[in-house]
């Protein structure tokens, strides 16, 4: 028998969980009336889908009383209503608690002493008056006036979207992206929010889209979970699918006919902006065909940047023409002199080719001598007056570059100038003026960055790409790195392969080799390769923290936060990089007194915090903020709802609160997360829990992300697992096709 439906009233003190999923909270609240306490006349605890509700709103809540077995007597709402204050302290608490960006407890404490019970009033219908309040002139004022029609606006949308389960957060990017016109959208046209709004994806446009009537069987909902089948492939490393395996999927994820997908799919291969079917060799199967089906972006990039690199390696001018006749031997004895050191043959036979050839890969293990090739290219390239231009795809493999060359080099994305909406400065109508684009770390270069960047190197000039080719290919779509050393493609290559005495000294460099050539690394003796042994694998996420956190800083003097990285092979699991974050947040930056916070979510940001940007967003910073980016939080104001991060390229980047779901906790990362990036030290929970992520380049890629230390943590089946695990085929991509024939279309 359920309990009879009742009516709750209060004010929203605190939240203390909120899943931005599917808006379920759990909040503390003050009673309107006192038979409503608890035993002791405490807060009452409230749970349900508070959506949108922030603490200092009063409530009137429907819902009905229950008991848990472990938090006690609690009030499970199932509607509820923001009912506006009427008191002067109930007033005073809904200002002050944050809700209005701009005015913070002390503010709200003059506004509510000037104007007392009508400082609601007021605020609605002339904020203008607000000049009276002392300390508060027209700039603050209008500042105020406009934040709160906003959030009366967007809880007008949310109370429309309480009805589909949208979480706050979106509910907000709904209303910023479309303002007084967001509850049309929704209601019309459901499946724009998938390709409008970050953090929609097609699942959450298809209920929003079932709940407003859209029929299960309307090509428009046809078309967009092609679309979304094509998005997921993508952010799954392709750049296109066989045409089959999409219709597959897409059959799977929609539940309809086979037909209706097939002539949605011709519709939209029909439409420019659609989709591009095209026939190209199967990579399965070198004497045959595949239909690959291609998004118009993906599509065009890979037709640019083929033709691109083409013509770079092709043009007749040469803005390195010293090189053609120069006398090496003398060039590379005055080198040696520089630098003192010799090059070995395969770094000589690299150094050459980046300058005598318009477009070269310079690949090669740890400890193999790829960054003093690097550096020896550069110093003959200054030496003959070459304009150099050096960067890397992430901010701490820039700085890497820059100390290893003397030499100013920036991110990739810094040196282009992305602008909002992802367009560069720099491209074929304006060219970067470099005699020598040296780009590091090329093995992170998804296609729509490598076009970007190849589409800016002038005609004539000279791009080196440098990069470990056996490490993860890169988080986006593509693998370019390695389809430019496809066999039988024009790009010169040179691959080195002998590593240098003074490496084989380091465990760390002959453990990547090992693991590299498919056996298991030495884990006993060594001083920079260290194996705990723990078969359980909650016990293993236990262990790696306090390693992490505890014993390496303790044993090495290392900082925890600046020079221990924990890297994980998946997300999930109680060894993955999401629990382990929170674990390590308690350990490394604990919740102290005075220590400003902010709740978002399941997540509490600190002033401390390690964090990482989780998307690319052009409009942040001077040129972009992007994934992976990692930095520490500087700042949180309560009052302007803002946090503030520094990021590893030393630039300040502000957040609004409603924005934070672009920032994780980097305590831990994934390890294709930590692409670019080296640390000091890092810890690796190898455990069966990640047992279908287990591949040797995924630990390859872990192990040489350290520059003095391995700690791997877990079990040894799983360690051996990875080891013996070679990643399972290619990525569905024809760019290597492309570098060699000149594209058919279907």
């Amino acid at each position: 028998m359920s309990l009879p439906l009742t009516v709750l009233e209060g004010v929203l003190e605190r939240i203390t969980y909120a899943n931005e999923d599917n808006g379920y909270t759990v909040a503390r609240v003050a009673p309107a009336r006192r038979r409503d306490a608890g035993p002791d006349g405490d807060l009452l605890t409230v749970v349900g889908a508070l959506l949108g509700a922030q603490p200092g709103e009063s409530l009137r809540m429907e819902g009905r009383w229950g008991s848990h077995p472990s938090y006690g007597r609690q009030f499970t709402v199932e509607n509820y209503e923001t009912v506006l204050p009427a008191t002067v302290q109930g007033i005073r608490r809904y200002l002050g608690s944050g809700l209005i960006k701009g005015i913070g407890p002390r503010i709200a404490d003059r506004i509510v002493e000037h104007f007392g019970v009508d400082t609601l009033d007021v605020i609605e219908e002339d904020a203008g008056r607000l000049v009276e309040v002392p300390g508060l002139g027209p700039k603050r004022t209008a500042k105020i006036a406009a934040a709160w029609e906003e959030q009366k606006a967007i809880k007008e949308v949310m109370v429309f979207l309480q009805g589909v389960g949208v979480s706050t957060s979106i509910a907000v990017r709904i209303y910023k992206k479309y303002g007084d016109d967001s509850v049309r959208v929704v209601r019309e046209q459901p499946y724009r929010l998938a390709a409008d709004v970050w953090g929609i994806g097609f699942l959450t446009a298809d209920r929003i889209a079932q709940a407003v009537g859209i029929p299960h069987d309307s090509p428009e909902r046809a078309k967009a979970g092609l679309r979304h089948a094509l998005s997921q492939s993508a952010d799954q490393g392709n750049c296109y699918l066989p045409q089959e395996q999409l219709i597959a999927d897409a059959v799977k994820l929609l539940q309809v006919d086979t037909g209706l997908v097939i002539d949605c799919l011709g519709e939209l291969a029909a439409d420019e902006e659609g989709v591009v079917r095209e026939r190209v060799p199967d990579p399965q199967d070198p004497a045959g065909e595949i239909t690959a089906v291609y998004l118009v972006p993906f599509h065009r990039a890979e037709l640019s940047l083929s033709g691109r690199l083409r013509a770079l390696l092709r043009a007749r001018e040469d803005r390195l023409p010293a090189f053609r006749d120069v006398d090496w031997d003398r060039a590379l004895t005055w080198l040696a002199g520089r630098t003192g050191a010799e090059l070995a043959p395969e770094q000589r036979a690299a150094v050459r080719l980046a300058l005598t050839e318009k477009v070269a890969v310079l690949t090669g293990g740890p400890g193999c001598g790829k960054s003093f090739t690097v550096r020896s290219v550069v110093e003959l390239a200054r030496a003959k007056q070459a304009r150099v231009v050096l960067a890397a795809p992430t901010g701490r493999a820039a700085k890497r570059l820059a100390e290893l060359t003397g030499a100013e080099a920036s991110t990739v994305h810094r040196l282009l100038e992305l602008k909002p909406g992802g367009d560069a400065a720099y491209d074929q109508d304006r060219p970067l003026d470099a005699d020598l684009v040296v780009v590091d770390e090329a093995s992170m270069l998804d296609l729509l960055l490598a076009n970007k960047l190849v589409k800016a190197v002038a005609p004539g000039a000279h791009l080196l790409l440098v990069g470990d080719v056996d490490q993860l290919p890169s988080v986006g779509a593509g693998e370019v790195l390695r389809d430019l050393l496809a066999d039988g493609g024009p790009i010169p290559a040179v691959r080195l392969t002998r590593i240098f005495r003074q490496a084989q000294e380091s465990g760390v460099v002959t453990n990547a080799h090992r693991i590299n050539a498919g056996k298991p690394p030495l884990t006993q003796g060594l001083a920079d390769f260290f194996l705990f042994v723990e078969e359980d694998t909650e016990q293993a996420g236990l262990l790696t923290v306090d390693v992490a956190a505890r014993r390496l800083p303790a044993r090495f003097g290392l900082d925890p936060r600046r020079d221990v990285q924990v890297l994980a092979p998946m997300h999930r699991g109680p060894a993955g990089a999401g629990a382990l974050n929170g674990l390590l947040q308690q350990a490394v930056t604990p919740a102290r007194p005075g220590l400003a916070e902010k709740r978002y979510g399941g997540r509490v940001f600190r002033v401390g915090d390690k964090v990482t940007q989780v998307r690319n967003n052009y409009d942040k910073g001077a040129n972009g903020v992007f994934n992976g980016t990692v930095g520490h939080v500087t700042g949180i104001d309560t009052v302007e709802q803002r946090l503030t991060v520094l990021t590893d390229e030393a630039e300040e980047v502000g957040y609004d609160f409603d924005e934070l779901d672009e920032l994780a906790h980097a305590y831990a990362v994934t390890i294709h997360r930590s692409q670019g990036s080296e640390y000091p030290a890092v810890v690796i929970p190898v455990t069966t829990g990640a047992w279908m992520m287990l591949q040797r380049n995924l630990l390859y890629t872990a192990v040489t992300r350290a520059k003095r230390l391995v700690v791997l943590v877990g079990s040894k089946r799983a360690l051996g697992q990875a080891v013996r695990t070679v990643s399972a085929g290619r990525r569905w991509t024809a760019l290597d096709h492309r570098l060699r024939f000149a594209p058919r279309e279907a």
